[in-house]
């Protein structure tokens, strides 16, 4: 699959605060946040004009799933649009409780864990062919995804029975299988659970369960566009694999987060011992020459070259890798930190720092105070993300649900909808089903579309 539909949800952290102390419960933040969603007149479940859903999950987490994206450009402007939309609804909840006398401040943080010690996801969504055999993953995408933390990972200071130190991945910890049905009692690397959104005989819908919320977009480009380099290499039978089964991926999983520089191998299967960047190297050449003989997009392409250019960069010194990964950049915060005020990492000052780096708040987040001092690098401009909050994609399914969803608002009609059907509550109980995600246009909705 040369052309491949991909997409995000990711699970936000709440609370709310009053100098310091919690003053309301998550789910109590999470209601008054999603206020204004069920005004609008639908449930705390909605489809949005620009494609995407928006809901709350169990655990009181805002989520936000991406529309259906071909393009990694848009995927990075409608994970953006996901912020922005969000902390629109905190904004609008911050005046509701303000109005009602509460005092203290909404938090809304784009991470993966807790001060309790829950853990809540960033999913990546890949259409795939539909094909059972999973022995091609467990040699190529399981080590590939176990690696990629080196540029994917979003840093956390982690406290183990080995003390407390920093690690690469949110994540990491967190995970213990590698191919599960399983979501929640025993995460995996990928899921398995078959929900394709699409014509199940032809798609399947890898669900990647592994991956730390990113702030940074260039890290959002790199991991998705190079996941999808590495499907297409996994589907193309005529690409011969090198197998880099890992003889213990759990331990690997976790031994990668905590080493940053990348100085201690792990073991394959066939006995071979490689560092995380040295397997990340192996397969990035392999990904350059298989980019090389087949016809991938553009963006693609760039990824492959921009992936390139991190492990180039990593080899040389990790920690210039500030404007483009997350971790490196909340390691340097810290670290500044630290050796300005000579304190330990279990400093409180350190976990502020290590929570406030995914603040959405574009004046109180630090990410954004360096995005604000251009200390990190863009995929895509503030005009695009902006658009994004109300446009969806235009090459994909998702263009005919935005599109639906703004007309039936527009003309005050009840309707309901999901990734697949498109359905008016009326005595006719029109429905369209749209199993094809790579379709933009349909003679079928168009007239749909002019009835209402």
């Amino acid at each position: 699959m040369l052309r491949r539909i991909f997409g995000l949800e990711t699970e936000y952290g709440v609370t709310f605060t009053f100098r310091g102390q919690r003053r309301l419960s998550p789910d109590e933040v999470s209601r008054f946040i999603f206020r204004k969603v069920v005004a609008w007149g639908r449930s705390s479940n909605v489809f949005m004009e620009n494609g995407s859903r928006l809901y709350l999950d169990v655990g009181s987490h805002p989520e936000y799933a991406t529309a259906e994206c071909d393009s990694l450009y848009d995927l990075v402007a409608q994970d953006k649009a996901g912020e922005a939309i969000l902390q629109g609804l905190v904004d609008h909840a911050q005046g509701l409780l303000d109005a009602e006398g509460v005092r203290g401040s909404i938090f809304l943080f784009k991470n993966n864990s807790d001060s309790a010690g829950n853990s809540y996801g960033c999913h990546e969504n890949y259409c795939t062919e539909r094909d059972e055999d999973l022995t091609r993953h467990e040699q190529l995408t399981i080590p590939f995804l176990i690696t990629r933390q080196i540029f994917a990972g979003a840093g956390r200071v982690v406290t183990t029975n080995r003390g407390t130190h920093y690690a690469l991945s949110q994540r990491a910890e967190m995970i213990w299988e590698t191919i599960s049905s399983a979501t929640t009692r025993s995460r995996p690397i990928i899921n398995t659970r078959d929900e394709p959104h699409a014509d199940p005989e032809k798609y399947r819908r890898l669900h990647v369960i592994i991956g730390d919320s990113n702030m940074s977009e260039f890290a959002t480009f790199l991991k998705v566009g190079t996941m999808s380099v590495v499907l297409s290499m996994v589907e193309d039978r005529s690409t011969i694999l090198r197998d880099y089964t890992l003889a213990q991926p759990m331990n690997a999983l976790r031994e990668v987060s905590t080493d940053l520089f990348s100085e201690r191998p792990v073991r394959l299967m066939n006995g071979r011992e490689l560092t995380a960047l040295e397997l990340q190297e192996d397969l990035c050449e392999r990904a350059e020459q298989f980019v090389e003989a087949r016809h991938l997009s553009e963006d693609l392409q760039t990824a492959v070259r921009l992936w390139r250019e991190v492990l180039t960069q990593y080899r040389k010194d990790p920690l210039e890798l500030y404007r483009e990964v997350d971790w490196v950049a909340k390691y340097r915060l810290i670290e500044q930190l630290r050796e300005r005020e000579k304190i330990s990492l279990t400093h409180p000052k350190v976990n502020m720092i290590d929570l406030l780096y995914h603040d959405t708040n574009r004046d109180r987040g630090l990410f954004y105070r360096l995005e604000a001092k251009d200390q990190v690098e863009r995929m895509v401009s503030d005009q695009l993300i902006n658009d994004a909050t109300t446009r969806p994609p235009q090459t994909t399914r998702a263009r005919m649900r935005g599109a639906f969803v703004k007309r039936a608002n527009e003309r005050k009609r009840d309707f309901t909808v999901d990734w697949v059907h498109l359905k008016l509550n009326d005595q006719l109980q029109r429905t369209l089903m749209l199993k094809d995600p790579f379709r933009s246009h349909d003679d079928r909705f168009e007239r749909l579309l002019n009835s209402l």
